[in-house]
């Protein structure tokens, strides 16, 4: 029994630092970073201000904390017949995530938002360049980038333009991931061979099918929504 005890509290733990942090992003997405104080952060996980403290030492450390979780939303990348396809599917799944995953959005938001100036910002930006370069590059060694491509300029541009498409969405209530498939769509085609570009899927839910298979799609929206339930629940309630 004693043998086990550090195992369960090590679990204990680790369950306590990610409802912090799912609490943190429902907050710092519904409120902006300025808008979520600790205290609330703390009341939505159902955690003492204490508890809180323990794992992070200030709302600045929470934040970063959320804004670093992004990098897990990378893609599995099970191998495709292309590498321009795994390029694509960075992308169509972080779309997917955002729409799914709360601590994926609060991420974002903090990642856009200018008060968050204290925060290291850059490195989400940077980490989506170096993976999108990483596979262009892995694509021209497999023979499938037009000749005049440089591996690295349409890695900048995607992240770029993902990030402005994610902005305009929340703005003007457009449908991001059929948005950013549109963006795939065209660029795809002045990047790869026509032979290639016609093998590629690029079309709306690519994020869910990449990561679930070609039905993940009919599921995944019920069960985002059940859960995210309690936190939407608790927020609204407060």
């Amino acid at each position: 029994m004693r043998a086990d005890r550090p195992q369960v509290e090590q679990d204990r733990a680790a369950r306590t630092r990610r409802a912090i942090l799912e609490a943190a992003a429902v907050l710092f997405e519904d409120r902006g970073y300025d808008g979520a104080t600790l205290s609330d952060i703390a009341g939505l996980a159902r955690v003492t201000k204490g508890a809180l403290q323990f794992h992070f030492a200030s709302k600045e450390d929470v934040a970063q904390a959320v804004i670093e979780a992004q990098a897990s939303t990378h893609p599995p990348f099970v191998p495709q017949e292309f590498k321009a396809q795994e390029f694509v599917d960075v992308g169509m799944v972080f779309s997917h995530r955002l729409r799914h995953d709360v601590l994926t959005r609060g991420g974002a938001r903090l990642t856009l938002e200018e008060s968050c100036r204290k925060l290291h910002r850059a490195a989400p930006y940077q980490e989506w360049i170096d993976l999108h370069t990483a596979l262009m590059v892995e694509a021209k060694a497999c023979g499938e980038l037009l000749p005049h491509v440089d591996p690295a300029q349409p890695a900048r541009l995607v992240v770029g333009a993902f990030a402005g498409l994610n902005v305009m969405s929340q703005t003007l209530g457009f449908d991001l991931d059929r948005e950013v498939s549109a963006l795939y769509t065209g660029v795809m085609q002045s990047l790869v061979f026509p032979a290639v570009a016609a093998r590629l899927d690029t079309a709306p839910g690519r994020g869910a099918r990449a990561l679930h298979g070609p039905d993940g799609a009919l599921s995944c929206d019920c069960a985002a929504r059940s859960a995210a339930e309690p936190l939407v629940e608790a927020l609204t309630a407060g």
